[in-house]
C-alpha cells in the first residue's frame, strides 16, 4: 500500500511546480507590462507627447522676397508684389480615400481653373513611375506642393473660408516679381527672369550644402537675374502650422525667418534706356514702311540692337534689342504657347540679345580699326590712295559700296566718307607684302593682329549669361572651315553639274583653305566671315574715345543689403590696353570728329550743337548674301558710345542716324532741332559716380554726389 502511494505524491507535487511556474510568468508579465507603461507614462511621456504633437504639424517654407534690381538713380526696374498660392499636402492627400480625392480635385480645379490632371501630375514626385517631366513635384515629400500660382485675391479667401470644402489646401501669399517700368522701360534682355528649379539643380546645391533653394524656389534664367541670383535670391524661412486630420490649419507653432534678398544697383539710366529702347522700336518701324532701291521691296528690318557705354569705365548706361518680350510673361508661370514663340524663328526668336548674342558683319564701322593697323604698319597720315569707284582684284571687280569715286585722298577723307576702294587698296598691299603665299596659316597679318587687340573674336566679358564671341576670319579659322566642310563639298563636286553649286563645290574642295587677295580685301572692310557683337564694336570704340584701354563692360554697380549696407561694389574691370601706336589713335579720333560735320551723318546732324557735344562716328552698310544691307551707326565723345544697329535696313545714315542722334540728344539735353545753345546743352552730364542713398525706411533715394546735374537727371 506504501509503495503504491508514492506515485501519487510524486504528481501532485509536479502539478504544484507547474502552477507555480505559470503564476511566476503571468506575474512577470504583468510586471513587463507595468513597468513599460511606467515608462511611456512618466519617464517618456514628454517625448512622446511632442512626437504625437510633431505629427500634426506641417513644416512650411517661407520664400523670402527677393532683391530689387534699381538703375543708377534708385529707380526699380524690378520690384515684387504679393501673389497668392494654393499648395497642395501630399501627406494629408494620401490619407483620403480615393473618391474622396476625386472630389477634392475636381472642386479645386473649378476654383483655381487648372485641369484636374495637371492637379495629379504636379502632386507625384519626380521620378516616380507615373510622373511627367516638367509636371512633377522635385522638392521634398513633406512640402506642400504649390498647384496653382497667383490666385485671384478673391479665390484665395474663398477657399480659406470654406477650409472643410477643401482638406490638405493651404493657401499662402508669397512674394512675385514685378516691373514698375520707370518711363516705360522693358529692357527684358538686361534684366532676365525666372523659372522653378530643377530636380538637378536642386540636387546639386544639396550637395553642395546649400540651403538657399528649395523645391519651391524659383531661380534666375537670363540676364541679370541669372548672373546676380546668389544674391538676389536671399535665404528662405520656415514656418510651423498645426493642422488638425483633415489639413485645416489650426495655428502657427513657430517660425524661423528667412533673409530678403540684397538689392542690385546697376549703372543702368532708365530715362536714356527708355529713349533707347523707343528709337530702336521706331527705327525698325519705319525701315519696315521704306523702299529698298536695291531688291525693289520695303526694308524686313528684322532685328537691331543699341548699346549706350560710359567711354571712360565700361559701364553700361542702356542697352536694348529687338525683337524683344515682356518680362511679365514669366511670372506665375508661362504657358507652352507662349513659350513657343519666345523660341520660334517666325518670331525671329524674341529672347535672342542681338547687342551681345547676336553676330553680324560690322561694315564701314569696322575701317577705324584697320586704319590704326595700317598707320602701325608702314602706311601714314600722308598716304595718299585713290578713292575710285572700283577695284580689281584676280578677276573679281570690288566695287564703292557708299561713296562716290573722290580720287586721291588720305585716310581721314577715307573714314569721313566711308571710301570702300581706299581700304581695298590697303589690304591688298599688306596682302602682298605678307600674304601672298596663300597656304601659309601662319603668314604676317597686320589688320588680323589690330583686330584682336580690340578684343574682337573674343567675348567681352560683360555681366550677363550667354555672350558671342564674335568670329575673326583670318587664316587659321578659313582652313579649319575647309577641313570641317570639305567631306561634305568634295561629295557634291563629284556630281555633274555646272550651277554655282557645282562650281563652288569643286572651288572649296580643292583650295577652300587657300587665303587669297579677295579674303584680304573683304576683311579691311568687314565684309566676308567675319562677325563682331553690337556690344564688341561699342566696347572697341569706347577704346578709341579713352585712349586705348579696354574695359570688361559691366551692367552692375553694387550689391546691398535689406538694411542699406553695401555688401560688394563691382568695380569696372580693364582688360588691359590697345597695343597700337597712340598716334595712330588720335589720328583717327581727329579724323572721325569730320564725319558728323562734313561726312556721312553730316545730313543728320545738322543744327546739332558739335561744337560743345564733339561727336565723332563711322557709318556702315554691311552686305549679307541673299539679304537687305545691315545699317550700322557707331558715334562717341569722350564720356559716351552711342551706336546702333538694324538688320536689312539700308544705309547706316539713312536708317539708323535719326535715332542715333535722339539718343545723344538724351543724353545732353538737346531738344529738337531748335538748340538754346546757351542753357540746353550741358556737356558735364555724366553718369552718377555714388550709388543711390538707401534710407532707414526703405526707401531709396538719388545719389548725392553733385554729378545728377546735366541733362541726364531730366525727367528725375
Amino acid at each position: 500500500m506504501t509503495g503504491q502511494g508514492r506515485p501519487r505524491a510524486s504528481g501532485a507535487t509536479k502539478g504544484r511546480v507547474r502552477l507555480v511556474v505559470v503564476q511566476a510568468l503571468v506575474i512577470s508579465l504583468f510586471v513587463t507590462l507595468f513597468a513599460r507603461l511606467w515608462y511611456m507614462q512618466v519617464l517618456g511621456g514628454e517625448a512622446y507627447q511632442a512626437q504625437a504633437a510633431q505629427q500634426s504639424v506641417r513644416e512650411l517654407v517661407v520664400q523670402p522676397a527677393r532683391g530689387l534690381i534699381v538703375d543708377d538713380m534708385g529707380r526699380p526696374l524690378v520690384a515684387n508684389r504679393t501673389s497668392w498660392v494654393v499648395s497642395l499636402d501630399r501627406t494629408l492627400l494620401h490619407r483620403m480615400s480615393a473618391p474622396d480625392q476625386t472630389v477634392l480635385l475636381h472642386r479645386l480645379s473649378r476654383a483655381v481653373h487648372v485641369p484636374v490632371r495637371t492637379l495629379r501630375a504636379r502632386t507625384l514626385l519626380c521620378g516616380e513611375s507615373s510622373a511627367r517631366s516638367g509636371t512633377c513635384w522635385n522638392g521634398s515629400p513633406y512640402q506642400p506642393v504649390p498647384v496653382a500660382e497667383d490666385v485671384r485675391q478673391q479665390v484665395a479667401v474663398s477657399i480659406m473660408e470654406r477650409g472643410e470644402h477643401y482638406p490638405s489646401v493651404l493657401v499662402e501669399p508669397q512674394s512675385v516679381r514685378a516691373y514698375p517700368r520707370p518711363f516705360g522701360v522693358n529692357a527684358a534682355h538686361l534684366l532676365g527672369y525666372l523659372s522653378p528649379i530643377t530636380s538637378e539643380e536642386l540636387a546639386e546645391a544639396k550637395a553642395h550644402h546649400d540651403t538657399s533653394v528649395h523645391g519651391a524656389s524659383v531661380v534666375g534664367r537670363a540676364g541679370l537675374e541669372k548672373e546676380y541670383d546668389r544674391y538676389l535670391r536671399g535665404r528662405p524661412g520656415y514656418k510651423r502650422v498645426a493642422v488638425d486630420s483633415m489639413g485645416r490649419v489650426l495655428g502657427d507653432s513657430g517660425e524661423v525667418r528667412g533673409r530678403p534678398g540684397d538689392t542690385l544697383v546697376t549703372s543702368i539710366d532708365a530715362h536714356v534706356q527708355s529713349v533707347v529702347e523707343h528709337e530702336l522700336a521706331k527705327t525698325i518701324r519705319t525701315a519696315r514702311h521704306t523702299y529698298d532701291p536695291v531688291t525693289h521691296r520695303n526694308y524686313v528690318a528684322d532685328s537691331g540692337a543699341v548699346v549706350v557705354l560710359d567711354a571712360q569705365n565700361g559701364r553700361v548706361v542702356a542697352m536694348a534689342g529687338s525683337p524683344t518680350y515682356d518680362p511679365k510673361t514669366w511670372v506665375g508661370g508661362i504657358t507652352s504657347k507662349q513659350l513657343a514663340r519666345l523660341y520660334s524663328a517666325r518670331a525671329r526668336y524674341p529672347l535672342l540679345f542681338r547687342a551681345t548674342q547676336g553676330q553680324f558683319a560690322p561694315g564701314s564701322t569696322w575701317k577705324p580699326f584697320m586704319t590704326t593697323g595700317a598707320l602701325t604698319h608702314g602706311f601714314s597720315p600722308s598716304t595718299r590712295l585713290d578713292c575710285s569707284s572700283g577695284f580689281q582684284v584676280g578677276n573679281r571687280w570690288f566695287k564703292n559700296y557708299e561713296s562716290e569715286s573722290y580720287g586721291y585722298i588720305g585716310f581721314d577723307k577715307a573714314l569721313q566718307v566711308s571710301c570702300d576702294t581706299f581700304f581695298y587698296r590697303v589690304g591688298y598691299r599688306l596682302w602682298q607684302r605678307y600674304g601672298t603665299d596663300v597656304s601659309d596659316v601662319h603668314a604676317k597679318d597686320p589688320l588680323v593682329a589690330t583686330a584682336k587687340k580690340f578684343g574682337f573674336g573674343r567675348p567681352t566679358g560683360i555681366d550677363l549669361p550667354g555672350e558671342a564671341s564674335g568670329r575673326i576670319a583670318d587664316r587659321v579659322w578659313k582652313r579649319a572651315y575647309w577641313k570641317a566642310n570639305k567631306g561634305y563639298y568634295c561629295k557634291i563636286a563629284k556630281k555633274p553639274g555646272y550651277d554655282y553649286l557645282h562650281v563652288f563645290a569643286r572651288e572649296f574642295c580643292a583650295e577652300g583653305y587657300a587665303y587669297r587677295a579677295g579674303d584680304a580685301v573683304n576683311f579691311v572692310i568687314g565684309q566676308g566671315d567675319t562677325l563682331v557683337t553690337p556690344l564688341q564694336s561699342a566696347r572697341a570704340y569706347a577704346a578709341l574715345a579713352n585712349g586705348g584701354t579696354l574695359y570688361e563692360p559691366r551692367i552692375a554697380k553694387a550689391v546691398v543689403s535689406p538694411s542699406g549696407q553695401v555688401i560688394r561694389r563691382i568695380k569696372p574691370a580693364k582688360v588691359g590696353r590697345v597695343k597700337v601706336g597712340r598716334s595712330a589713335l588720335k589720328y583717327v579720333d581727329q579724323a572721325l570728329l569730320g564725319t558728323a560735320k562734313t561726312g556721312t551723318t553730316a545730313w543728320k546732324f545738322m543744327n546739332f550743337p558739335l561744337d560743345k557735344v564733339r561727336i565723332r562716328s563711322k557709318t556702315g552698310s554691311a552686305e549679307v548674301h541673299g539679304k537687305q544691307s545691315t545699317s550700322w551707326v557707331a558715334s562717341y565723345d569722350k564720356k559716351y558710345v552711342v551706336l546702333m544697329m538694324v538688320t536689312q535696313a539700308g544705309t547706316g545714315s539713312g536708317t539708323s542716324g535719326p535715332a542715333v542722334r535722339r539718343i545723344w540728344e538724351a543724353l545732353y539735353g538737346v531738344h529738337g532741332m531748335k538748340v538754346d545753345r546757351a542753357k540746353a546743352v550741358l556737356p558735364d552730364a555724366t553718369p552718377p559716380a555714388r550709388l543711390p542713398v538707401f534710407a532707414e525706411d526703405g526707401e531709396i533715394l538719388p545719389p548725392v554726389d553733385g554729378s545728377t546735374s546735366g541733362t541726364r537727371g531730366a525727367g528725375r
